[in-house]
């Protein structure tokens, strides 16, 4: 399927809930893919740009505002984008970020409808600690991870591919195995490459053939027999 198919699918994303912590998160069940990184790396532009929703996940300076994780259904509930607080906020107290920490670790842990992570990093400031602290959780667990370099308009092109083959070493440096992209939510580039990853994840394709099947089902049994 191509990923027109599946933007198609992930542009009708709705907002479920926020659940300060884990214990309020909805009902274990279905496929969800994580969204993570830095208080700035760009993780609710990314989420508004891929399901073309402007105001879908809100993006605030105040670090207190946004500490929520929150989900959103793409279809079904049986499918969801998480969109997790951001890490890493020097700004905030040290006993408020331990919480975080806890819930972050707890929910990526434990979720078991967690079936991968997209991990947005700043492609002009790369994979800092916490970026690699989350990998690693994620490689220890089996957790499938693609990696976004994000604001990739931000630098030219040559600079672009330098920085995505820097970061690629990098994650080999690392042994962690997982895939990476150029993405920039201001040029729309990048878009279509997530979109891949995520129909597979989420399982999309599947449930876009299971409604091209029940249609041509439908227009089997309207069909009038021969000679009736």
């Amino acid at each position: 399927m191509n990923s027109q198919e599946i933007l198609k699918q992930i542009h009708q994303t709705k907002f479920l809930l926020s659940a300060p912590t884990f214990k309020l998160c909805p009902e274990d069940m279905g496929f969800e893919v994580a969204f993570a990184g830095r208080s700035n790396a760009g993780k609710s532009s990314a989420i508004n740009t891929i399901t073309h929703q402007k105001q879908l996940a809100r993006s605030s300076k105040t670090p207190g505002r946004t500490q929520m994780i929150n989900f959103f259904t793409v279809g079904d509930e049986q499918a969801r984008i998480v969109d997790l607080p951001g890490y890493g906020y020097a700004a905030v107290p040290e006993s408020m970020k331990i919480k975080w920490q806890k819930e972050l670790e707890e929910y990526l842990v434990s979720r078991q409808s967690l079936v991968g992570l997209v991990l947005m990093t700043d492609i002009r400031h790369p994979l800092k600690y916490f970026d690699e602290q989350m990998l690693h959780w994620a490689k220890d667990g089996g957790l499938p991870v693609h990696v976004l370099l994000t604001k990739a308009d931000k630098l030219k092109r040559g600079a672009q591919k330098a920085a995505l083959l820097s970061t690629k070493k990098q994650l080999e440096a690392l042994e962690l195995p997982f895939s990476i992209q150029l993405f920039s939510a201001l040029k729309k580039e990048g878009v279509d490459d997530l979109a891949k990853v995520l129909g597979e994840w989420l399982h999309l394709t599947d449930q876009s053939q299971q409604d091209h099947d029940v249609i041509l089902n439908t227009q089997d049994q309207k069909q009038p027999e021969v000679g009736s």
